[in-house]
């Protein structure tokens, strides 16, 4: 047999209160493409940072070509040719690219880095990688698809034939995300190993030549290139079938919780927005990005203010100049960005869980340690969230799991109205599930839901009515029975309808 590229047998880490691999195991062929997947938690990430010497295991081996070797840091991996490339950039925005290729690594003459050098060596990289930008350009410059070629472009500099893409298409639009397909099947061409990590189902179809499963922490199970679809990556993940993924009940709606007439915002202040939500409605928001979707989410919660118009909540005119007096009013905003914008990640998951809530559970000024407890505990349980305890930090939590924390800080206030951004993005489809059955749950408690999501099979899936905006306005409004892709996409697009 030909032997593997790289070959892990028996990896197992232990985190305080928490065993994260298992006697884990992957082999990786030259040439191919392994697609490694998993809900969030279940411990792929550890093993990426173990196999780029971030981190050392507690136990296991590593081979390459069949040969033991040991990993003790990331410079040690990449001597031996490996190389991650994180979901979040490792660049630094105001040196050039040429610098940004050759960081840590710079070539010298008499004594002084060889700038001229690197602007030569830094072409070849970039030709190989089919990004056409000048090396002395700023990286703060460049777009987030430009980004991520510089950082392939870095990898290759180093002689890397092991490249790990830990969710490389998380910030990319469509065609940036092609792009870089093209490069990954270049770079494949060329004998290089590649494992990629993906939430996303149908990327992983696209491309992989294999699959690798992992679930709490153990393998799974493993797919072949015929053997790979949605169903089957579906159930290994999760351990069941999730025929309905989508399960969702239509309330009956009841009284106008929000009322938006001629709202603008200041992104887009030519353009107005009058919509209505009622209590129990899951209303969904499309769009194309740039559509102005999130900007109407922060506008209805002060985040930024509108510029005009007028919102009423319960027949109520408001006027939220800040996220406090829109909380004030019953109103809760999920974010997209739920690490810089949803949770702190230093915190503790109980000071996460209470922070939006301390004024109503400690009257007195004073923490109460008992309504704590009781509150997360609470929340703990109603949304499943897997914590060693309350005082774990909320950053060595699982993606999912952060977005239930989040969920749980404004569910706390029992609002009237909860806007969602994005509720499942960077998630796995186990998590998913879960969100999808608590805005059900909350539907069905009367809360009025109005969600944005670029996916759409969520918007079509959880939707009672869907609000499909075009640079800034809202392109037209369309009922369950009438929603499908092509009538989402036809006025997302500001395509003529009327033929339809």
């Amino acid at each position: 047999m030909t032997v593997p590229l790289l070959q892990a047998k028996k990896l197992t880490q232990t985190y305080p209160g928490v065993r994260a691999l298992k006697g884990v195991g992957l082999h990786l062929m030259r040439g191919e493409i392994l697609a490694v997947i998993g809900e969030n938690g279940a411990g792929k990430s550890t093993l990426m940072k173990i196999l780029a010497g971030v981190q050392m295991p507690d136990s296991g081996q590593i081979e390459i070509n069949g040969v033991a070797v040991s990993l003790p840091s990331v410079l040690a991996a990449q001597k031996l040719g490996i190389a991650l490339i994180h979901q979040e950039l490792n660049l630094v925005e105001k040196l050039d690219v040429a610098a940004n290729i050759f960081l840590g690594r710079e070539r010298l003459r008499y004594g002084l880095i060889d700038t001229r050098e690197h602007h030569r060596a830094s072409q070849i990289y970039l030709a190989a990688v089919g990004l056409q930008v000048a090396p002395t350009a700023l990286v703060h410059t460049l777009s987030l698809g430009q980004r991520q070629l510089l950082e392939i472009a870095k990898a290759l500099s180093v002689q890397a034939r092991i490249l790990i893409f830990d969710e490389p298409t998380s910030s990319l639009s469509s065609s940036e995300a092609a792009t870089l397909f093209q490069v990954i099947g270049d770079l494949r061409k060329q004998g290089v190993g590649i494992i990629y990590i993906s939430h996303r189902l149908g990327e992983v179809k696209e491309l992989a030549d294999r699959v690798t499963v992992l679930r709490d922490g153990e393998n799974a199970g493993e797919l072949s290139r015929t053997e790979i679809e949605h169903g089957a990556m579906v159930r290994l993940m999760v351990g069941r079938d999730l025929k309905q993924f989508y399960t969702h009940v239509p309330q009956k709606p009841g009284a106008v919780v929000l009322e938006v007439s001629e709202l603008r915002t200041q992104v887009y202040p030519q353009q107005s927005l009058s919509f209505q939500v009622r209590a129990g409605e899951i209303v969904g928001v499309a769009g194309l990005v740039g559509a102005g979707r999130t900007e109407m989410l922060e506008a209805l919660f002060g985040v930024t203010p509108a510029v005009g118009g007028t919102v009423q909540i319960d027949g109520v005119e408001v006027r939220p100049r800040s996220p406090e007096e829109a909380i004030r009013v019953g109103v809760a905003l999920v974010p997209e960005d739920r690490k810089h914008q949803g949770v702190i990640l230093q915190m503790a998951v109980q000071e996460n869980m209470t922070l939006a809530a301390l004024r109503r559970g400690n009257p007195t000024g004073f923490l109460n340690p008992s309504w704590e407890f009781a509150l997360v505990g609470e929340m703990v349980g109603r949304l499943q969230i897997k914590t060693p305890s309350s005082r774990q930090v909320v950053q060595f939590l699982s993606g999912g799991n952060q977005q239930k924390v989040v969920l749980s800080k404004w569910l706390s206030l029992k609002p009237r109205l909860l806007l969602l951004d994005e509720p499942t993005r960077g998630i796995d489809v186990g998590a998913k599930h879960e969100i999808y059955r608590l805005m059900e749950e909350l539907a069905a408690q009367g809360v009025a839901l109005l969600f944005v999501s670029s996916e759409l099979e969520e918007i079509l899936g959880l939707s009672d009515r869907v609000l499909v905006l075009h640079e800034g306005r809202i392109a037209g409004e369309l009922d369950r029975g009438e929603l499908s892709e092509e009538s989402v996409l036809r006025l997302a697009t500001n395509t003529d309808v009327r033929d339809r």
